[in-house]
């Protein structure tokens, strides 16, 4: 599977084709729109979640509630584009009143001042609109896709934040419970934490951070239950199934880290209290007594839940801006303002769990006989089966 998106974040829409889907996957706008409005959640986000209600249109590859196994189009419709049309309008325009808020101010931890010089944009704008974490939106649809998919597979996920501004959730909140249980207990959380305390915390520290025109960033936890053992690839660099999901984290707009299962705490302990010791059962085959690996052993999955970590730093747009240079005059300025969050940390969860989706769908269509959802059914059904009694 693969997927292209396209748009920019004051454009007319976001689109994404999806390429590489089973036929017969049961798939509706409003599997979709769930997953966008959780995207838009989040204590913490700025003005653009009251202009924009995302949803999404599906405009080819699925009739009557299920896929056809051609490409699927998704589009996510930019309700602010109505005050947008002059300054991002597609054609050329007919006067200067068209063009203006032209940016040349580059703004301190954005792509504008690299993307200018890559692109050979005068105008930042040009850079931004598609830099933007808006892009993510689409993302996220795309993901819902994949989700829906897994779900049919028998397999679960959940994404949850663990750190907002250096407050720490207690991992004993969620250690030990399934992925419904967490979703269960975040859904109902304004920061999407786990842990009550610790949200109340980060909440405040948010709204701490508004007032002072400030920003904090935080970590998210991704797992996904019920991958069956030997996902992914040893033989070859790129079939590594956890350097593909780490790409996919990292590719989320303003991330800076990412760690499976203990992740850089491996640094600090002797091996045998990293690696995850090998039992076996009747009932269940071959399972580990711990999983600190975060599921993963030489690029693939051991059965155990896939547990991924990102960390986003603060969003660099600022209410008190930081020092930059215009890129015309060369003269000092304080960086240009968009409309931006205090805390994005919550949002990111979401998109974090659906690029993450992304990754475990694909890896299971590419291994396995995957033209029509049934038989994928049957096939994993199969191999599992095969590794329980290996």
């Amino acid at each position: 599977m693969r997927y292209l998106t396209a748009g920019e974040s004051h454009g007319p829409q976001l689109t994404a084709i999806i390429e590489g889907l089973p036929s017969q996957l049961p798939l509706t706008a409003e599997m979709i729109n769930e997953q966008l409005k959780r995207r838009q959640g989040g204590h913490g986000r700025g003005r653009r979640m009251q202009i924009e209600k995302d949803t999404v249109t599906i405009a080819g590859g699925v009739r009557h509630g299920r896929t056809l196994g051609s490409p699927v189009a998704l589009m996510v419709t930019n309700d602010d584009w109505k005050h947008w049309t002059k300054i991002m309008g597609i054609e050329e325009p007919e006067s200067d009143e068209e063009i203006k808020r032209t940016i040349a101010r580059p703004r301190p931890g954005h792509a504008d001042l690299n993307g200018g010089i890559k692109y050979g944009h005068r105008d930042l704008r040009n850079v931004l609109e598609r830099s933007s974490a808006r892009e993510t939106t689409v993302r996220v649809a795309v993901g819902a896709v994949a989700k829906q998919l897994l779900a049919e597979l028998g397999i679960s996920t959940v994404a949850h934040v663990t750190e907002i501004g250096g407050i720490k959730a207690d991992p004993a909140a969620w250690e030990g419970r399934t992925a419904a249980e967490i979703r269960n207990i975040i859904e109902q959380d304004p920061v999407y934490c786990a842990d009550p305390a610790a949200s109340a915390k980060m909440t405040a520290l948010i709204d701490e951070a508004k007032k002072n025109g400030d920003s904090i960033g935080g970590t998210v936890e991704v797992i996904i239950e019920g991958m069956p053992a030997g996902i992914g690839s040893y033989v070859h660099y790129d079939r590594k199934l956890d350097a593909k999901i780490a790409q996919a984290v990292m590719s989320i707009n303003a991330f800076k880290g990412v760690e499976f299962g203990i992740g850089f705490e491996m640094a600090r302990r002797p091996g045998s209290q990293v690696h995850d010791e090998i039992i076996w059962s009747e009932e269940e085959g071959y399972t580990r007594r711990s999983n600190n690996l975060g599921g993963f052993e030489g690029g693939m999955t051991t059965g155990m839940p896939i547990v991924v970590r990102g960390v986003m730093k603060p969003i660099p747009t600022l209410y008190k801006p930081l020092e930059s240079v215009d890129i015309e005059t060369k003269e000092p300025f304080k960086a240009s303002i968009e409309r931006s969050d205090s805390c994005a940390v919550p949002a990111a969860s979401v998109v974090a769990e659906h690029v993450v989706a992304w990754e475990a769908a694909a890896a299971l269509v590419s291994q396995f006989d995957a033209d029509q959802l049934p038989r994928l059914v049957k096939n994993l059904e199969d191999y599992r089966a095969y590794t329980k009694g290996f």
